[in-house]
């Protein structure tokens, strides 16, 4: 932090991004030892298909395993899993939060009880003592319904620039706009990126500088952002925080 930087009783930031779970699928559960969580209880669920008023009906379950097969994340499959019907250009129609077990069997026959699930709280203990000690917020939602890039690009700029999917054009000459770690720069503070695969910082065209690749950080300072899979050490900037990287 440089000397005319109003100093702060906050010495570190730290943003912990995880990678496409949903609240009802990690914590929605924790609602039997919270009851004020905005969670679940087994009675909500999907039909297998939204067109047919006799459809098998599948039941939010609480017996999530710990590696399943990858749910439909894209722009497209999204749409589906929330109005209930495949995606079709200007539908304006209500979500219905109806199509999660019909996009499912798109992808793999037998799929939708595996989305329909989440973890019971003892499944996951760690998390199951954080929100015992901590504040829960229950009303968090994806920046963009699509996949993992454009969300990231939320995370450290504020907008995806209009992408709804991995734009490879894009990707590769870097997003051109501003990032929040040019204005805490700006603003005298520091901050860094410890990655094992490479960080999604790395599609905008500010950290492609190359004096920016390739230098070290040595201690905690103003800002860490946690994205949790891939932990390594190079870096961004000569900064004095880490941030660890993941997909």
């Amino acid at each position: 932090m440089s000397e005319n930087t109003t100093k702060s009783p906050i010495k570190t930031v730290v943003v912990l991004v995880q990678e496409n779970r949903s609240f009802d699928h990690i914590l929605g559960w924790m609602k039997s030892i919270n009851p004020e969580i905005d969670g679940v209880t087994g009675n909500e669920s999907n039909a297998l298909s939204t067109s047919d008023p006799n459809s098998t009906r599948i039941h939010f379950d609480n017996q999530s395993g710990y590696v399943e097969p990858d749910p439909g994340h894209s722009f497209e499959a999204t749409y589906e899993q929330i109005y209930g019907v495949p995606w079709k250009e200007s539908q304006n129609l209500p979500p219905t939060m109806e199509g999660f077990a019909q996009q499912a069997e798109t992808i793999q026959k037998g799929m939708a009880n595996i989305v329909m699930n989440g973890f019971k709280p003892d499944s996951i203990p760690v998390y199951k003592e954080l929100v015992t000690e901590f504040a829960v917020c229950d009303r968090w939602f994806s920046s963009i319904p699509t996949l993992t890039q454009p969300n990231r690009l939320f995370i450290h700029s504020s907008t995806s620039y209009g992408a709804t999917a991995n734009d490879t054009k894009m990707l590769v000459q870097g997003y051109p706009q501003k990032t929040i770690f040019e204005s805490i720069e700006e603003n005298g503070f520091s901050f860094g990126i410890y990655y094992q695969l490479p960080p999604s910082t790395l599609f905008y065209r500010y950290h492609l500088q190359f004096p920016l690749l390739f230098s070290c950080v040595q201690y905690f300072t103003e800002l860490l952002i946690f994205i949790p899979f891939f932990f390594l050490t190079c870096l961004i900037k000569d900064v004095k925080v880490q941030t660890l990287v993941s997909s």
